[in-house]
């Protein structure tokens, strides 16, 4: 077995085709079949499902993906440290994140590091939380952007604080609130967001236990306000998603102002790489002036 096949067989995984796969590893798709039929044969059986769908990774395969990437991962840290030792900075950092952090945070903090670190490349990853979460926990990842909860496996960084705002179509009754209760919501059709994951909403209904009265579940932010605007119900939403976004809809804060707690999470601080540090400041550095 070699780390060549491991990085194949992780790569195939990532983008669900050999094809693709070999793309991006700039080699043939023949030389990525010989290396993952080698590697299925130095393992004693299959690693994946090769259907009309793409290639799918099998229960065996996955449990040697955990493996493969901690590999993978310990080889990357090493050679950055390397690198380091030898005066350079070098290294691939990969990142989950959602959308709103994609859409107002990551397009400034990227700029400003590739000035700073042109040797560093930053892969990223965008899903909700429950697929960041995951891919933190099989290692897909080395670091994710997170709404931070208490129940969290992970270690993290807190980064800002991101109140939570009701949305309203601007005639409706309580437009002109100053702020609302969370009881009030129950009273109201609401349309709930869909994040995945223990979510600031859910977290916020399980503080009131509450159930409050839900026509939609969206996952999108976009339909939630463009559905809002329309009068179909009101929502919660961050203020952070909501930059941008605010025409023809009443923003009110509710009472207490509650908050989501966006951060950057990760299984271990203590063992990140070099290039993962260097990001983090970046991001702290980035964030500074607005905080």
């Amino acid at each position: 077995m070699s780390l060549v096949k491991y990085e194949i067989l992780n790569a195939v995984v990532e983008y669900g085709s050999l094809t693709k796969a070999a793309e991006a590893l700039n080699i043939t798709q023949s030389a990525v079949s010989h290396a993952i039929a080698s590697l299925e044969t130095d393992c004693g059986f299959s690693l994946l499902n090769r259907g009309r769908t793409g290639v799918h990774v099998t229960a065996e395969g996955e449990r040697i993906l955990g493996y493969t990437r901690e590999i993978l991962r310990w080889n990357e840290l090493m050679n950055q440290e390397i690198s380091l030792i030898r005066g350079a900075e070098v290294g691939t950092v990969r990142i989950g994140t959602f959308a709103s952090v994609s859409t107002q945070w990551l397009p400034g903090i990227l700029k400003q590091f590739r000035q700073r670190h042109p040797g560093i490349e930053i892969k990223l990853w965008e899903g909700d939380y429950a697929e960041i979460e995951a891919w933190l926990a099989g290692g897909a990842i080395d670091l994710g952007f997170l709404s931070l909860g208490d129940a969290s496996p992970f270690e993290n960084i807190p980064l800002q604080k991101d109140r939570m705002m009701c949305i309203l179509p601007q005639d409706h009754p309580l437009a002109e609130e100053t702020s609302v209760t969370f009881e009030v919501l129950l009273e109201q059709p609401f349309i709930l967001p869909r994040w995945g994951g223990d979510n600031e909403i859910e977290r916020l209904i399980r503080q009131h236990a509450a159930k409050l009265n839900v026509v939609y579940e969206v996952a999108e932010d976009q339909a939630i306000m463009a559905m809002v605007r329309n009068g179909l119900g009101i929502s919660l939403l961050p203020e952070m998603v909501l930059q941008g976004h605010t025409a023809e809809l009443a923003l009110v804060p509710l009472h207490g102002d509650p908050y989501r707690t966006i951060g950057l999470a990760c299984p271990s601080l203590a063992n990140l790489s070099p290039a993962t540090r260097r990001f983090i400041e970046a991001v702290q550095e980035w964030l500074a002036p607005t905080r």
